[in-house]
């Protein structure tokens, strides 16, 4: 389990674009690595466009956001696309960032147990070290929770 004031583990994936993207292309900033579990679900399209709506205010805090899902990167480009999203999307089909970040978890939903992917923030700093995590996040509010903490950093 990941834990505040440890290196954050670099990993690689393709974004909406199929471009591959790792944490050591943003040495130097800092990184909101946001994980959710289904494109286009309620949720996590609030989350997204609420990250899209304050993407002008991280960018001023040098922060670059990062959405995290195993959905496809044909699925992102349509949840882009449909939501006028701003945040750049990763996919993770294999589910190796979810592992590596310990986001994928065993879920209940009505008394039926399945593994997926819980809902957790990472927050980066410039040198590639998680200075906050949330965990199981609400999302109502969250986004600007996120701005706030790296406000203050």
């Amino acid at each position: 389990m990941l834990e505040v004031g440890q290196k954050a583990p670099d990993f690689t994936a393709p974004d909406e674009t199929g471009q591959t993207v790792s944490l050591v292309d943003f040495a130097g900033k800092n990184v909101v690595l946001y994980f959710y579990p289904k494109d286009s679900t309620p949720g996590c399209t609030t989350e997204a466009k609420d990250f899209s709506a304050l993407k002008d205010q991280f960018e001023a805090q040098n922060a670059v956001i990062l959405g995290v899902s195993k959905d496809s990167i044909k699925r992102h480009q349509n949840f882009i696309a449909k939501q006028d999203l701003k945040v750049k999307l990763l996919s993770d089909e294999q589910g190796t960032l979810c592992e590596d970040y310990g986001v994928w978890v065993l879920k209940k939903l009505y008394g039926r147990e399945y593994m997926g992917i819980e809902r957790t923030t990472f927050l980066i700093d410039a040198d590639g070290i998680i200075r906050n995590i949330w965990r199981k996040v609400k999302v109502k509010g969250h986004a600007q929770e996120v701005l706030d903490t790296l406000k203050a950093l």
